[in-house]
C-alpha cells in the first residue's frame, strides 16, 4: 500500500531542505566533487562511444583521461600563463581607460559630470551599485575557491573525482534507479530523461559554443594586433551561453580598447567590430542551431535569475549548479503546468461532464 500524499510531500520536503543545508553549510568541501561530477557528465557520451566501438569502460576512461592530460598540460605551458599575464594586465589598464574615457566624455559633454545633474547621479548610482555587486562576486569567489580550499588540493581532487564517478557512471545511475519508489518510477524517469536532454543541450552543446567562440575571439584580435586580445576572447567565450551578452560584453570591452590603441585606425577598429558581428552570425545560425538545437527551454532572464539567487545563497558554488538546477525546475514547472491544464482545477467540473457524455 502506497504512502498518502500528504506523507510523501512530508519526506520529500525533508530531504529537500536536508539538501539545501547540506549545500550552504558544506559548499566550500563540496566543489572539488561538484566540479568533478559536472566533468564525468559532460564527457560520459565520450566513453559511451568508445565502448560502442569495442572499449571496456575502463579501457575508454583511461584513453579519455591520458588525451585530456596531454591537452591540459598543453593548455598549461602554452596559453594559460599568457592568458593570466594578459588578465592581470588589463585589470591594471582598466581604471586609466575608464580615466580616459571619462575626460573624452567631460570635455565634449561636461553636462554628464555635473554634480546637480540627474545624469551624473544616475550614472554614480549604477557604477556604486556595479562596484558593490563586483565586491560580493570577488569575495564569495575568493571565499569559496581560495581561502577554504588550497588550489593545489583542488586541481588534484577534481580530476581523480572525475575519473572515478566517469568510470562507474553507468553502474551509478543503474543503481539510482533501482532505488526509485516504485509507484513513482515511471514519472521520474520521464523528468529525469528531459532533464538529461535539457541539460545535454545546453550544457554540452553551449559548452562547445563557449569554446569554439572564445577561441575564435581570441585568434582573430590577435591577429588583428589587439592588446589582450587572448583576454578578451576568454570574457567573450565564457559568457556566451547567456545569448547575446558574450558579444556585448566581448564586443564593448574589445571595441573600447581598440579605440584606444588604433584611434585614427578606423580600419583596424572596424575589423575588431566586424569580428564580433561575424560571431553573432556564425553562433546564431550555425552554431547554436546546430549544437544546442531550440528544445533546451531556458530563457536567458531564468538563467540570470538562477545564478543570482544561487550565488546568493551558496556562493561560488551555487553559481555552478544554477544552470543544471535552472534545467531540472525548468522540466519539472512544464511538467506540474502539464498536469494542471488536465485537471479539474483548470478545466471545471462542467468541461470534464461535458467530456464524458
Amino acid at each position: 500500500m502506497a504512502l498518502p500524499a500528504k506523507k510523501q510531500f512530508k519526506y520529500w520536503g525533508v530531504a529537500a531542505l536536508v539538501f539545501a543545508v547540506v549545500m550552504w553549510s558544506l559548499g566550500h568541501v563540496l566543489l572539488p566533487f561538484i566540479l568533478g561530477a559536472a566533468i564525468a557528465y559532460m564527457i560520459d557520451p565520450i566513453a559511451d562511444r568508445l565502448e560502442a566501438w569495442g572499449m571496456s569502460r575502463s579501457g575508454a576512461t583511461a584513453t579519455i583521461t591520458v588525451g585530456t592530460l596531454v591537452v591540459f598540460v598543453l593548455l598549461l605551458l602554452v596559453v594559460v600563463p599568457t592568458l593570466i599575464y594578459q588578465m592581470i594586465d588589463l585589470a591594471n589598464v582598466l581604471p586609466k581607460l575608464i580615466g580616459d574615457a571619462r575626460n573624452f566624455v567631460n570635455d565634449r559633454f561636461p553636462a554628464v559630470f555635473e554634480q546637480d545633474s540627474r545624469i551624473h547621479q544616475a550614472i554614480s548610482a549604477l557604477a556604486e551599485t556595479l562596484q558593490s555587486r563586483a565586491v560580493q562576486v570577488l569575495q564569495s569567489v575568493a571565499g569559496s575557491a581560495v581561502s577554504l580550499l588550497n588550489v593545489v588540493v583542488l586541481l588534484v581532487i577534481v580530476p581523480v573525482v572525475a575519473v572515478y564517478l566517469l568510470l562507474d557512471w553507468d553502474r551509478m545511475i543503474a543503481r539510482i534507479d533501482e532505488l526509485l519508489p516504485r509507484d513513482h518510477q515511471p514519472v521520474i524517469r520521464r523528468l529525469a530523461g528531459d532533464i538529461d536532454a535539457a541539460l545535454a543541450s545546453f550544457i554540452r552543446g553551449m559548452g562547445t559554443v563557449c569554446l569554439i567562440l572564445g577561441t575564435y575571439y581570441a585568434v582573430a584580435l590577435m591577429l588583428v594586433g589587439l592588446n589582450f586580445g587572448l583576454a578578451v576572447g576568454f570574457i567573450a567565450g565564457l559568457v556566451t551561453f547567456i545569448p547575446y551578452l558574450g558579444a556585448l560584453i566581448g564586443g564593448a570591452l574589445a571595441i573600447g580598447l581598440a579605440l584606444f590603441q588604433f584611434w585614427g585606425d578606423w580600419v583596424s577598429i572596424g575589423l575588431v567590430a566586424l569580428i564580433f558581428v561575424v560571431g553573432q552570425v556564425i553562433e546564431g545560425n550555425f552554431l547554436t542551431p546546430k549544437l544546442v538545437g531550440d528544445s533546451v527551454g531556458l530563457h536567458p532572464v531564468w538563467l540570470l535569475l538562477a545564478l543570482s539567487v544561487f550565488g546568493a545563497l551558496f556562493g561560488f558554488v551555487g553559481m555552478l549548479i544554477a544552470v543544471p538546477v535552472a534545467a531540472a525546475l525548468g522540466v519539472v514547472a512544464r511538467f506540474v503546468t502539464e498536469q494542471y491544464l488536465d485537471s479539474r482545477l483548470y478545466q471545471g467540473q462542467g468541461h470534464r461532464d461535458a467530456g464524458t457524455e
